[in-house]
């Protein structure tokens, strides 16, 4: 383990970096012109490799036939039915960072299966800096109980916010053992937000979205935030075991780039690029993954 000082040095640009952000968030003014044309570019990375990364062009284009199977997999099924699908939980959910302004990952779901019809509706809940206690008491408005009672899949995002309190009601006497000790009480909340979303909905398949590490980047040789956000997701994958039909979705792998940028400018959120990624990987698991809606078709 390495010395305290130098994880307080960390936490606190964390939330220097997070403060950056709220500040400057209410004076983002995008142009209309840059923003439509940011848009049609995100998506059209759906369907192409990324032109900057030449590295890994080989990669890209064997990723870009399989998204194009998995989204053709998807449609060949939805096709059949019409398909609800709620969103809720924190910022990733509410797409903050995405500059094209799109509603992120969420948005980005909605142009690629509603491409040709109208197929899935999506309603989304989600709220920038919700904690697991947060989304808990929402879950009690009556709009968000009459979505998911009609819904046949829940998106959740939820968890970083609540690594962060720990971070804000400690920074000055921080230790590991504050986040193990917070990480026992998070998985007795997230359990509570799966019980809530079952008595509400018993049939619904929830999907959960992990939580990833966005300064692995700067810091690579601090493990402590990284064996954190780790054990996060180990809890959250636990959890949703518990409570079928439920997936865990993984996505901390998916900042790991070091070449391209796919953090938004407070270097916390993704960007439209991250966003994408994470797009890409929900499609995989609706369609091919465990739990996938082709094995619900069966």
């Amino acid at each position: 383990m390495r010395n305290k000082l130098r994880l307080l040095l960390l936490i606190f640009l964390l939330i220097s970096l997070s403060y950056y952000y709220i500040i400057n968030q209410s004076h983002k003014d995008e142009n209309i012109d840059q923003t439509t044309k940011k848009k049609e570019e995100v998506i059209e990375n759906i369907e192409k490799p990324d032109e900057n990364d030449v590295s890994d062009e080989i990669e890209e284009e064997e990723l870009k036939t399989k998204i194009t199977d998995i989204v053709k997999n998807t449609f060949e099924f939805l096709f059949t039915q019409e398909f609800h699908v709620v969103a809720i939980g924190d910022s990733l959910t509410q797409g903050v960072g995405d500059s094209t302004k799109n509603g992120g990952y969420i948005g980005i779901l909605d142009e690629i299966i509603n491409k040709k019809k109208q197929i899935v509706t999506f309603d989304n809940f989600g709220k920038s800096g919700r904690r697991t206690d947060q989304l808990l008491k929402a879950l009690d408005d009556p709009e968000m109980i009459t979505a998911i009672e009609g819904t046949d899949i829940v998106l959740m995002t939820i968890g970083a916010n609540d690594i962060m309190k720990v971070v804000q009601q400690n920074f000055t006497n921080l230790t590991y053992s504050l986040f193990t000790e917070e990480q026992i009480h998070f998985e007795q909340r997230l359990n509570d937000i799966f019980i809530r979303l079952r008595a509400i909905n018993p049939n619904a398949h929830i999907y959960l979205l992990g939580v990833f590490n966005p300064f692995k980047q700067y810091f690579q040789d601090i493990e402590e935030l990284d064996l954190i956000v780790e054990h996060w997701n180990q809890t959250s994958e636990r959890t949703a075991a518990q409570y079928a039909p439920a997936t865990f979705i993984p996505i901390k792998d998916l900042f790991d780039e070091k070449v391209i940028n796919l953090f938004a400018e407070d270097h916390f959120h993704p960007n439209e690029l991250g966003y994408e990624r994470m797009a890409r990987r929900v499609l995989e698991y609706l369609a091919d993954g465990e739990g996938s809606i082709n094995e619900q078709a069966n």
